[in-house]
């Protein structure tokens, strides 16, 4: 499963016909897309435990958790730089260099997490401020991000590590990790939101403090399976003081392109966060639940992207160009028709998905025109986003993206979101414009994508060290 290059190149026409791909792009997907959707129960769990304390509640974690989503964007950044040269070099077999990109790119994103950590460890409530003028949100949502903010650096560790192993084609540590998490998460939540087995009720605060715990367990399961299990990488502590400023240059030269758009779309997060908590309290809470479900349905989808850079970096890695465009071509397809069932699945199943929760009648209807809004959306975003990301991006051409999101984000879905929400428009109308470019971007990822000037070999020669 892991040698260096699929045979797959001999085999000539328009889509990929070898079973070989389809079974590997399957055993890379499957372990990610597993780990995805436990995350997600993780994060479910929150949000459904939360839910039963009242609104204020629910919004409040709603408004804590975007800052968690910031990090998480941010360092999607760092981690796919080290992904798609890490992923390269491993189709040139070159582990030393891999070693130096990750010991690198793990001291750039620890200091990155340690200055946001600090932020909401000390202004949680000015931060929850900034997004909502809901009191309750306010209060509920400073005291979760003081709590949470401490579990921010475990997060950072473990993911870089999981990536780390992503890279040479190892993915079940990111399934054990996430199985490891859930468990642990979902039994602390239950303990301490509701105060069990003779503990306080800590509301809030108990779903941070699980949170915590379950990051340190996380942490603890990547190491020692990277330091002892490990028989691709074998990495050591003592491999993460490498340092080649050669490697250096090139995380920055080919990763600050990537940041950049992390943070433009972070900005994007935050302001369509602003925007929502502007809106009534049943919108801001049909607008969370609306996103657990949008982020249900998409984690099957990144899999499969995630497995699809994995495969075209190792093959751009190794010059094999012809078998990355029949990649291409044969995943575009793969990509649409997973958006036509997410569509289905969100509009017929959003009844049975907001049964799990108790909610008001007028919270209820918004979020039925909520997720009735996702299941357009859906068919776009699982085009363009996997597409655009796990070729393109993984192909090396790290500053397309960027370019791309900036323009629709400050052109068109913050200003557009921003005007319907001060003529009073319907909640749902605000909604599907703070989600529209998702369908936009379609036109401009098959554009790009068909002209295949996105392939590059971004490796240099091993030093041998």
């Amino acid at each position: 499963m892991t040698t260096a290059c699929s045979s797959t190149s001999q085999n000539g026409g328009f889509w990929v016909e070898d079973p070989e791909f389809y079974k590997k792009l399957f055993l890379l997907a499957m372990p990610m897309v597993l780990q995805n959707l436990i995350t997600f129960g993780v994060i479910f769990s929150d949000n459904l435990m939360v839910g039963r304390l009242g609104e204020s509640a629910i919004s409040g974690l709603y408004m804590g958790t975007l800052v968690q989503t910031v990090l998480q964007i941010l360092l999607f950044g760092v981690e796919s730089t080290v992904l798609i040269l890490s992923t390269q070099y491993w189709g040139k077999r070159d582990c030393n260099r891999i070693k130096d990109v990750i010991s690198i790119g793990m001291r750039l994103s620890l200091a990155g997490t340690a200055v946001i950590a600090l932020t909401a460890l000390l202004f949680p409530s000015q931060i929850i401020g900034l997004l909502t003028p809901d009191a309750g949100a306010i209060v509920e949502g400073g005291e979760y991000l003081r709590a949470v903010s401490v579990s921010y650096l475990l997060f950072c560790a473990s993911q870089l590590l999981i990536v780390a192993m992503r890279s040479v084609e190892i993915v079940r540590i990111g399934l054990i990790n996430s199985i490891t998490a859930f468990c642990v998460n979902v039994f602390l939540n239950y303990v301490l939101i509701f105060g069990k087995f003779g503990l306080p009720a800590l509301g809030v605060a108990g779903a941070a403090y699980a949170t915590d715990i379950s990051r340190a367990v996380e942490l603890a399961v990547v190491l020692f399976f990277v330091l002892k299990i490990d028989k691709n990488l074998k990495l050591r502590l003592r491999d993460f003081l490498r340092w080649d400023s050669n490697i250096f240059h090139d995380l920055v030269k080919y990763g600050t392109p990537l940041l950049l758009g992390q943070i433009v779309w972070a900005i994007n997060n935050i302001g369509q966060g602003a925007i929502i908590g502007q809106l009534k309290a049943a919108a801001i809470s049909a607008a969370s639940i609306a996103g657990m479900f949008d982020r249900l349905l998409w984690m099957g989808t990144w899999g499969v992207a995630a497995a699809t850079g994995i495969m075209v970096g190792k093959a751009i890695g190794a010059g094999d160009y012809e078998l990355v465009k029949r990649y291409a071509r044969t995943m575009q397809a793969i990509f649409f028709g997973i958006g036509i069932m997410s569509a289905l699945i969100v509009f017929f199943g959003r009844g049975i998905f907001l049964s799990f929760y108790e909610l008001e009648p007028e919270t209820l209807n918004t979020a039925m025109q909520f997720m009735a809004v996702l299941s357009v959306i859906m068919i776009g975003r699982c085009y363009q986003a996997p597409s655009l990301f796990g070729l393109v991006k993984a192909g090396g051409d790290t500053a397309f993206v960027f370019k791309n999101d900036t323009f629709w984000v400050f052109c068109w879905v913050l200003p557009a979101a921003w005007t319907a929400l001060k003529c009073d428009a319907p909640p749902w109308l605000v909604f599907a414009l703070l989600l529209s470019d998702q369908i936009f971007k379609c036109f401009v990822a098959y554009v790009k994508i068909s002209r295949y000037d996105w392939m590059k070999n971004l490796t240099r020669t091993s030093t041998g060290v």
